[in-house]
C-alpha cells in the first residue's frame, strides 16, 4: 500500500477546526470575563497567562497555543489570543453566592491584573442557574432578576429551542461590568449550558470591537465634511476662467492627500468593523431566540442599538469613498483643461514658428539676390582685370569689357547658386 504523502499544513489546520472547544458549564456557578487589548506581542500575552497559571500551578498549554481551557485552582480558566484582543473567562462555583456583588475580580492574583499590559475593552459577570420549567423562568423573571438590569435596556430570550434563557442590559454596573443572566430549563447538559455562556460572551465582545469604530467613524465624518468644503471651493475655482492652473492643482493635490491619508488611517478600523457586526449577527442568529413574556429579544435590541451605531461607520466610509472619487474626477477634469490650454498654446507656438520661417524665407531670398550681385560684382572685377590686358590692342577699354561682362556673370551667378539650393533641399 502506497503513503500518500501529507500537505504540511494538512494537521495543524484540521485542528484548528477544534481549538477552541466550548467550556462545559455545571449550574449553578458563576464567571467572571474581561477582554483586554493587546500590542501584537502575542507572546507577551502568553507569558502573562503562563505566570497565572504557574501561581496555581495549573498545568501550561502547547507552546504557541492560542487557547487554554483548564483547572485554575479550584475554578476553570478559559483564555483566548486574537488578533486585536485577550479575553479571560474563569467560571467560579459561586451559583449560592450574591449574584453580581462585584467581588468575582478578586479570584485573580491582584498584583497579576495590575501587570495586565493592554487596557480593557469589556467585562462581565455571568450568573449561571437551572429552572426545571420554562413558567418558573417566566416567574423569577418577573421577581428579583428584573431588580438586577436596567428595565429599558432588559432584553431576554429563549435559546436554542427553548433549553435556555438569557437576560442582560448591555449596560456596565457599578463594579464596572455587563450583567448576564443564563437559565437552564430542564435536563439541559453542561456542553449546551456552556455554549450559550460562551455565545454571550462573543456577542458582548465583538460587539465592543464592533462600537470601537464609531469614534473612528464620527472624527473621520467630521474631518470629510472639512475637505468636502476644501473640494467645492476648488472645484468653483476651476469654473474661473482667470485662475491659474497652477495653484488650483496644487490645492486639489493638498486635498486629494489629505482624504488618501485619512481613508488610509480609518481603513483597517472599518474593515475590522464589519467584521465583527458580521460575527455579532452571526452568533445571535445560531442561539434561535424566543420570546419571554413580551420582552424584547437579543436581535430587536441590536437592531435599536447597535445597528445605528453601524450604519454610521457605513456612512462614514462611503463619504470617504464618494469623496475620493470626486477628487479623482475633479483631478481629471482639471488634467483635461491644462492639456486643451497646452494644446492652445503648441498651436499658438507653431503659429509663431510658422511666421519665423517664413520671414526668414523672405530674408533668404533678399540675401541670396544680393549674394548674386556681390559675387557678380567681384567676378566682373575679376574677369576685366584678367581680359583687359589682352583685349587692350583690340581698342577695347576696361569700362565697355565690364559692360558687357555684367549681364552673362549675373546669369552665371544666379544660375549657380539655384543649383546650389537645390542640392541643399534635396539633401
Amino acid at each position: 500500500m502506497s503513503i500518500l504523502p501529507d500537505h504540511p499544513d494538512r494537521y495543524a489546520l484540521a485542528n484548528e477546526l477544534h481549538a477552541r472547544p466550548f467550556p462545559e458549564v455545571d449550574a449553578p456557578c458563576q464567571a467572571i470575563y474581561f477582554a483586554t487589548s493587546r500590542d501584537g506581542d502575542a507572546a507577551k500575552s502568553r507569558a502573562h497567562l503562563l505566570d497565572l497559571l504557574d501561581r496555581f500551578g495549573a498545568d501550561h498549554p502547547a507552546p504557541g497555543a492560542s487557547h487554554y481551557y483548564g483547572a485554575l485552582g479550584r475554578n476553570l480558566l478559559k483564555w483566548e489570543l486574537h488578533s486585536e484582543f485577550v479575553s479571560y473567562t474563569l467560571f467560579v462555583d459561586q451559583g449560592k453566592g450574591q449574584p453580581f456583588s462585584g467581588d468575582l475580580m478578586t479570584a485573580f492574583p491582584a498584583d497579576w491584573l495590575a501587570a495586565i499590559d493592554g487596557q480593557v475593552i469589556t467585562s462581565a459577570e455571568v450568573w449561571i442557574n437551572r429552572e426545571k420549567t420554562a413558567e418558573d423562568v417566566e416567574n423569577r423573571l418577573q421577581g428579583d432578576i428584573k431588580n438586577w438590569f436596567v428595565g429599558e435596556s432588559l432584553a431576554a430570550a429563549y435559546m436554542l429551542d427553548r433549553n435556555t434563557a438569557v437576560v442582560g442590559d448591555f449596560r456596565i454596573d457599578e463594579a464596572g461590568h455587563m450583567r448576564f443572566v443564563v437559565i437552564g430549563i430542564g435536563a439541559v447538559g453542561a456542553r449546551r449550558m456552556g455554549r450559550v455562556v460562551q455565545r454571550i460572551l462573543e456577542i458582548e465582545t465583538y460587539k465592543s470591537m464592533a462600537m470601537m469604530t464609531l469614534p473612528v467613524a464620527r472624527k473621520a465624518a467630521a474631518e470629510a465634511a472639512v475637505l468636502d468644503a476644501e473640494l467645492t471651493r476648488v472645484a468653483r475655482q476651476m469654473t474661473d476662467e482667470k485662475a491659474k492652473p497652477d495653484q488650483t492643482l496644487d490645492r486639489l493635490l493638498a486635498v486629494s492627500a489629505k482624504v488618501e491619508l485619512l481613508a488610509s488611517e480609518a481603513s483597517f478600523r472599518f474593515s475590522a468593523g464589519r467584521a465583527y457586526r458580521a460575527i455579532v449577527d452571526q452568533r445571535i442568529k445560531v442561539l434561535r431566540e424566543d420570546r419571554i413574556l413580551q420582552r424584547q429579544l437579543f436581535s430587536e435590541f441590536m437592531m435599536r442599538r447597535f445597528d445605528p451605531a453601524m450604519r454610521t461607520c457605513e456612512a462614514a466610509e462611503k463619504r470617504l469613498d464618494d469623496l475620493s472619487e470626486h477628487a479623482a474626477r475633479a483631478a481629471d477634469l482639471l488634467s483635461t483643461r491644462v492639456s486643451v490650454a497646452a494644446s492652445e498654446q503648441n498651436r499658438q507656438l507653431l503659429e509663431s514658428m510658422n511666421k519665423r520661417a517664413a520671414l526668414q524665407m523672405r530674408l533668404q531670398e533678399t540675401v541670396e539676390g544680393l549674394s548674386v550681385v556681390a559675387v557678380s560684382y567681384y567676378a566682373v572685377n575679376l574677369l576685366v582685370y584678367l581680359l583687359g590686358p589682352m583685349l587692350k590692342p583690340v581698342g577695347l577699354d576696361k569700362a565697355l569689357l565690364a559692360g558687357l561682362l555684367v549681364l552673362p556673370v549675373m546669369g552665371a551667378v544666379w544660375l549657380l547658386v539655384r543649383r546650389i539650393k537645390a542640392r541643399v533641399g534635396k539633401g
